[in-house]
């Protein structure tokens, strides 16, 4: 029996999983002969912006890390996958002025950072730049406060604006398929329009954290080894991976959920493609039996970092002699405390032994996966 599903085994959660023994194999083959400075390392922690707690890990504070949304629940854009629902658990404002005192309540709340996004123009850029003077004012009234931006497709003097405001983290979507451009997110623009922004943004001084929606066509991966070359090419400070969830789709455009093996491969070829760049799985991913899945097939792969791990993950991560961290504090979308000490180890604490991880709910095991539209 291959080693790596016998430490599956070994974790009670994990118990009924029906994982692909031939991925499971690659991903063995593939981690034998991979090094690099990110290589090896996991980090395990909660963001601050969902309630989340397992057998392995506890919630944290809801304002340590908030995100905050510039239009609100608006969105010009209403791309198939989206519509604009990701918009609404964020807190909105709609001025400087009004951003300026809720910055001012969060840090006096103990807040360490935030998260400013909104709905795009037609054009997929989001209009950041009359908050440019408020964040500026910001940085400099409260220096430690960390700001991550996600923006659309950025020009220089956009980035430059981002920049000089004192941002600290640039996020942004990268696409490869013209596909999915227009038929997902119904713009005119090109992959070349998205690798040029984020080309831009990695020649500033922010750290740049571009994310890959894995199966964004409609649950289909087009465009996902395009995008992994894009960023190979401009190496940002880290790239984070999420995973299409098909309840924000309309009934007459529906997206099925990509099988969890696809998935896992794609892992596995970003692991290799990046050993020196931190690969981190965030927590847009599908619920249930996927769910674990998924953050198991992440944990063979080694990618550097887990929001929302499933029960058993830190127990299999010391199952495989990875070095294993739990970061205490909150973070939000992965950009708090593991992003923006990239490379310290600051608040994490290692973990020398291999926790009690109990029998997944049998609740889990009843939520149907889609495989197919």
């Amino acid at each position: 029996m291959n080693p790596w599903l016998e430490a599956v085994a070994q974790v009670e959660a994990l118990e009924d999983l029906r994982l692909d023994e031939n991925l499971v194999a690659s991903m063995r083959e593939r981690w034998s002969g991979l090094s690099g400075s990110q290589v090896g390392r996991m980090n395990f922690y909660t963001p601050s912006f969902r309630h989340h707690e397992t057998s392995e890990l506890s919630t944290c504070g809801k304002n340590a890390f908030p995100a905050i949304s510039i239009t609100g629940g608006d969105c010009k854009l209403q791309c198939d996958h989206c519509k604009a629902k990701i918009l609404e658990p964020m807190i909105p404002v709609r001025s400087p002025e009004e951003l300026e005192r809720l910055v001012d309540g969060i840090v006096a709340d103990g807040g360490r950072g935030l998260l400013l996004s909104g709905g795009s123009d037609h054009q997929n850029v989001v209009h950041y730049e009359p908050y440019f003077p408020t964040v500026r004012r910001l940085k400099d009234r409260y220096p430690t406060l960390q700001i991550a931006m996600h923006t659309g497709i950025a020009t220089r003097d956009f980035a430059l604006g981002m920049e000089d405001a004192g941002v600290d983290v640039a996020m942004m979507d990268v696409i490869g398929a013209q596909d999915t451009i227009h038929q997902v997110y119904h713009l005119r623009r090109s992959v070349d329009d998205f690798e040029r922004a984020l080309e831009t943004l990695v020649n500033t001084r922010m750290k740049v954290v571009p994310h890959i929606v894995i199966g964004l066509h409609y649950g289909q991966l087009l465009g996902e080894w395009n995008a992994l070359e894009i960023v190979q090419r401009h190496l940002p400070s880290a790239l984070v991976l999420v995973v299409i969830m098909s309840q924000y789709a309309s009934q007459s455009r529906p997206f099925a959920t990509p099988p969890a093996e696809e998935v896992g491969q794609f892992f596995m070829d970003a692991r290799a493609a990046l050993t020196d760049t931190p690969v981190l799985l965030g927590c847009a991913r599908p619920s249930g039996v996927h769910r674990s899945m998924t953050d198991t097939y992440a944990v063979m792969a080694g990618l550097n970092g887990i929001a929302f791990p499933s029960d058993g993950m830190l127990a299999l991560a010391k199952h495989l002699d990875r070095e294993v961290y739990v970061t205490p504090s909150c973070c939000s979308m992965i950009v708090g405390e593991e992003v923006l000490a990239m490379g310290e180890n600051g608040d994490s604490i290692p973990l020398d032994h291999i926790p009690a991880a109990p029998k997944r709910q049998s609740r889990l095991r009843d939520i149907p996966i889609v495989l197919s539209a």
